[in-house]
C-alpha cells in the first residue's frame, strides 16, 4: 500500500459512564485488558497493519496521562520514525473555540490537508476487535462512494440505547440508521455501527468547512453519522471478533471471553497482529501448593494460592489459601492469605487483607478501585 494512501483519526470522546469507577482517572481508550494490553492498543494495531503512518487523536484533556504513558514514543506501532508521526488533541479546544464562535474544526482540517493522504480512516476504542482496514479500503474503492462504514451483526441483548443500527439494501449501502432505543422491531441479532469509517479525504475536509459553519456537532462520530444520513454509504459488514464496551459487565465479559480460546484465537490470533507496550519481566512464579485451573498471568506474578477462570495482570501476589475465581486483578495487587475473591475487578495497587471475602455476580462484578486496602469483606451484585 502507498505510503499516503490513507491517514487516520483515533479517538473516544464519550465519558462512558457505565464504567465508573474504572474510567476515573483514565479514559476508556487506557483500560488494561487481557492481562498485558490496553483497549487502544487494538485500533492502533489495525492501523499499524494497514501501514498507515499518520494518526490524528482525539481525547478528553483529563486523560491524556495515561494515553501518553502507554504510547510513549509510539515504536511499537512504528510510530517513531522519521516518516510516521502521531498528534494529540484535546476534545476541549474544540467545544472552547465552537463557543467563541470559531472554525472549530480548523485543527483536524489542518491536518488532513497536510497528511495528503486519499482517504481517512476514523476508528475508536470501545468496539474491541481487529480489523482488516485494507480490507474495508479496496470495499470502499469497488463502491465509489464517498463513506465507507463497517458493521456487524450482533445479539440484540448485546446492545445498548446508544448504540446505532442501520439497515443495508440489497445493493450493498446503508439504507437507514437509528439509535438502537428507537428501534421498533428489534429480533434476535441488529445490524450494529462499529463507528468506524473511510471517507474520500478532500471530500471530508468540505465537509467539515459546511459543517461547522452550520453548527454540526463537535464529535466526530456524531459528525459522520449524520453525513450518512445525507450522503449514499457503503456498509461493510465485520466477521470477526467484537465486543461492545460501554460499561462495567460489558468490558468484564470481554475479558472473560479471553478464557475462551476460540474467542482468544479468533481476536489474538488473526493475520491482524497485535501490539503492545513492551515491558522486559521475569516470568511469573507458581509454588507447589498454587492450583490454577483456566487463568491467564502476566509476567513478574508471585503466585502461592489457587486460581480460577481468572486474569492476573503484571506483578501480583496471590499468597497461600487465597481463592480467586473469575475475577479480573490488575498490576501491582497484593491479594493476601486465605482470602476468598470471585466475579470482581480489582483496580491496579489493590492489596485485600488476610481472610477477607469480595463476591459479586457475572452481570454485577464487585470493582475495588484503584489504590484501595481492602479489610473488610465486599458483598455486592444483584442478579
Amino acid at each position: 500500500m502507498r505510503t499516503k494512501k490513507m491517514c487516520a483519526i483515533l479517538g473516544n470522546v464519550s465519558e462512558f459512564q457505565g464504567l465508573l469507577p474504572l474510567t476515573e482517572e483514565r479514559p476508556l481508550d487506557t483500560l488494561p485488558f487481557d492481562c498485558k494490553y490496553r483497549l487502544i492498543d487494538f485500533p492502533l494495531s489495525s492501523i499499524a497493519n494497514a501501514n498507515i503512518n499518520s494518526i490524528f487523536m482525539i481525547f478528553n484533556d483529563r486523560g491524556t496521562r495515561s494515553v501518553f504513558d502507554h504510547i510513549g514514543g509510539g515504536k511499537e506501532w512504528n510510530l517513531d520514525s522519521l516518516k510516521n508521526s502521531y498528534f494529540v488533541y484535546f476534545y476541549q479546544d474544540f467545544l472552547k473555540q465552537k463557543a467563541q464562535g470559531l472554525p472549530y474544526y480548523s485543527a483536524i482540517i489542518d491536518y488532513l490537508e497536510k497528511s495528503e493522504s486519499e482517504y481517512t480512516v476514523f476508528l475508536g476504542s470501545n468496539m474491541l476487535c481487529a480489523i482488516d482496514l485494507r480490507a474495508v479500503l479496496k470495499t470502499h474503492q469497488k463502491q465509489e462512494n464517498k463513506m465507507t462504514m463497517v458493521y456487524k451483526r450482533m445479539e440484540s441483548e448485546k446492545l445498548s440505547a446508544d448504540n446505532r443500527i442501520i439497515q443495508v439494501d440489497k445493493t450493498g449501502n446503508v439504507e437507514t440508521i437509528q439509535a438502537f432505543d428507537q428501534v421498533l422491531e428489534k429480533g434476535e441479532r441488529l445490524n450494529l455501527s462499529m463507528d468506524i469509517f473511510i471517507v474520500q479525504t478532500k471530500w471530508l475536509i468540505e465537509q467539515l468547512i459546511i459543517g461547522q459553519k452550520n453548527d454540526s456537532s463537535t464529535n466526530l462520530i456524531e459528525f459522520l453519522g449524520e453525513r450518512m444520513a445525507e450522503t449514499q454509504t457503503t456498509a461493510y459488514e465485520y466477521t470477526g471478533y467484537l465486543s461492545n464496551i460501554d460499561d462495567v459487565a460489558s468490558y468484564y465479559q470481554a475479558n472473560m471471553d479471553m478464557l475462551d480460546a476460540k474467542k482468544f484465537n479468533a481476536l489474538m490470533y488473526t493475520k491482524q497482529k497485535i501490539y503492545t507496550k513492551r515491558k522486559n519481566e521475569v516470568p511469573t512464579y507458581y509454588s507447589e501448593d498454587s492450583s490454577v485451573k483456566n487463568s491467564q498471568c502476566a509476567t513478574g506474578c508471585i503466585i502461592e494460592g489457587s486460581l480460577d477462570s481468572s486474569l492476573i495482570s503484571r506483578r501480583t501476589i496471590i499468597k497461600k489459601g487465597a481463592k480467586v475465581k473469575r475475577t479480573i486483578v490488575m498490576s501491582n495487587a497484593q491479594i493476601e492469605e486465605d482470602t476468598v475473591i470471585e466475579y470482581a475487578i480489582l483496580d491496579k495497587n489493590v492489596t485485600v487483607k488476610a481472610g477477607v471475602k469480595i463476591s459479586g455476580t457475572a452481570k454485577h462484578p464487585v470493582v475495588i478501585q484503584k489504590n484501595q486496602i481492602v479489610e473488610t469483606d465486599v458483598i455486592g451484585g444483584n442478579e
